[in-house]
């Protein structure tokens, strides 16, 4: 699947294909090189309000440690040309899990299965718990 899922709620339902040329912000380019990188079940969710660690995070796959390394580089490469600068890269030798800091967008490249295993999307996209009432 190479059209973009997004979590956010005022976009829900409106996936749509991204041009790199057409970029505007990071995660306009991220979204746009994980297309054309043909990754694979690409997750967008907001966390604006959630944490400080950035606005966006967006998980993806890729089919192979080969795939999912060269659509990592693919970011670099995408990111870097955007005028957004180099990200920062953790696990790029193993290929199963790449993250990728790029300020204000967090990106995970998975190998499947380890995406099944750590399953970050479904942390990252559950409402935070309402504060306990006092009653008193």
């Amino acid at each position: 699947m190479s059209v973009s899922e997004t979590l956010d709620p005022l976009s829900a339902g409106k996936a749509t294909t991204r041009s790199l040329a057409d970029a505007t912000t990071s995660i306009e380019a991220v979204l746009a090189s994980l297309d054309d990188s043909k990754a694979e079940d690409v997750v967008s969710i907001d966390i604006a309000g959630k944490t400080s660690l950035a606005d966006h995070m967006v998980v993806a796959s890729g089919r192979s440690h080969r795939h999912v390394g060269a659509i990592a580089d693919h970011i670099i490469k995408d990111l870097k040309e955007a005028g957004f600068g180099s990200p920062r890269v953790e696990g790029l030798p193993q290929c199963d899990w790449v993250l990728l800091d790029a300020g204000d967008v967090i990106i995970h490249v998975f190998r499947p299965e380890v995406r099944q295993f750590y399953n970050i999307e479904k942390m990252w996209s559950a409402d935070a718990p309402a504060a306990p009432r006092v009653t008193g």
